[in-house]
């Protein structure tokens, strides 16, 4: 294929779609509404599944450099700090999956992909290029900006996030929906911490209607912390001001055990975000129709309760350009090989993750039993070789 794709976000998915599209060699450019690439947030896991699609687009070393590899997730009760259960990480990944897990910041991986697309040199980066909506016609899309331009290419990418203005054109479907949590999130130094409080692994905090997750970015240098607990955003969620009140948080885990008590007085600043999700994927018209597709947060958001919200964005660039690079192919039968081949695996994962937040903020017996599970099982249940293989 020689002829062009609009990849709609320059976010990390619509930066993975058009960097894996350059890699495979199908022409592509980007549309980005804001005035700079930049990327908000913290920290994001990577799990050997999307290691290894990094790998293999040639990241591995520019991943090293600003990647954590810890060497074991660890799962503590929040109430009581004792530990439930065990994930070893590290060579033991590597020896089951093939890669490394990972854990990083999400600018960085921004960054690492940015950097790679500039490498190339000869792919349209267009900043300041907010869409205002796209036509299908029977050889091609044609684009149309906030401020009148257009741009003619073979298809049409949509990844432009949980408020896609793509998919809301496509599927006319109605917006996000809050899912009752909100994620306060930080990032600390970790030379800032007592040395106690300082950590290189994946810890999990289980505690009832809520938990607590926190790993090392930035190489080790940084420590990101994330607590997600019950509640909802007032106003309007799409523009709501994320700045957090860190009483409000320790008020919401007084009852939490002394050492996660410690790193939360330890943290000055938090960012506050109310989580929306949309159900799982049903089919995969919801991943592509005729020649326009979407891709990562447009196509399936997720909460983040499996960490795959990044991974299933970069697994989805990754079988994009699979599909647009096979030989013989039209344009609009390769976009529906790769919404054949992605959507049942996206709609697996976001049902997991929904399931994980129920098990994570269980209450009664059902927390019991799963502490109960965890103990006698550890790793067997921590351990998900459906998801860590990567896509069939």
């Amino acid at each position: 294929m020689n002829k062009r794709i609009l990849v709609v976000g320059g976010g990390i998915g619509g930066l993975a779609a058009a960097l894996a599209c350059s890699r495979a060699g199908t022409d592509a450019a980007l549309f980005e509404r804001a005035s700079a690439f930049s990327e908000v947030g913290a920290g994001i896991q990577l799990g050997p599944n999307v290691v290894k699609v990094l790998q293999g687009w040639g990241l591995q070393d520019a991943l090293k450099a600003v990647a954590a590899f810890p060497q074991r997730l660890q799962v503590r009760s929040a109430m009581t700090g004792q530990e439930l259960g065990v994930l070893r990480l590290g060579a033991a990944t590597v020896q089951r999956y093939g890669a490394p897990y990972a854990t990083i910041h999400r600018a960085d991986l921004h960054a690492l992909l940015l950097a790679a697309l500039k490498q190339g040199g000869d792919m349209p980066l267009n900043l300041d290029s907010e869409v205002a909506g796209f036509v299908q016609h029977d050889t091609g899309v044609m684009l149309r900006t906030t401020d009148g331009r257009q741009a003619q290419g073979a298809a049409l990418v949509g990844a432009d996030g949980l408020w896609s203005r793509v998919r809301q054109q496509l599927l006319g479907d109605a917006a996000p929906v809050a899912s009752g949590h909100l994620a306060y999130r930080a990032l600390v130094a970790q030379s800032s911490l007592p040395e106690k409080l300082r950590s290189h692994q994946v810890t999990v905090w289980l505690g009832p209607a809520m938990h607590a997750v926190q790993y090392p970015v930035q190489a080790g240098a940084s420590l990101n912390v994330v607590v997600i607990v019950t509640g909802r955003v007032p106003g309007d969620i799409a523009s709501w001001d994320h700045a957090a009140n860190s009483a409000n948080l320790r008020r919401s885990l007084a009852h939490a055990c002394s050492p996660l008590q410690e790193l939360l007085q330890a943290i000055a600043h938090w960012r506050l975000w109310g989580l929306s999700i949309r159900p799982p994927m049903r089919g995969p018209w919801e991943q592509a129709q005729n020649r326009v597709a979407l891709l990562g947060d447009a196509a399936h958001p997720m909460v983040p309760y499996l960490a795959q919200g990044a991974g299933m964005a970069i697994e989805d660039a990754q079988a994009l350009a699979q599909s647009l690079a096979a030989s013989g192919v039209d344009v609009v039968t390769a976009l529906r090989h790769y919404a054949n081949a992605r959507w049942q695996r996206n709609a697996r994962v976001q049902a997991g993750a929904l399931r994980n937040g129920q098990i994570f903020h269980a209450t009664g017996l059902l927390r019991w039993g799963r502490d109960a599970a965890m103990k006698v099982l550890g790793e067997h249940l921590l351990d998900m070789p459906w998801l860590y293989r990567g896509p069939a």
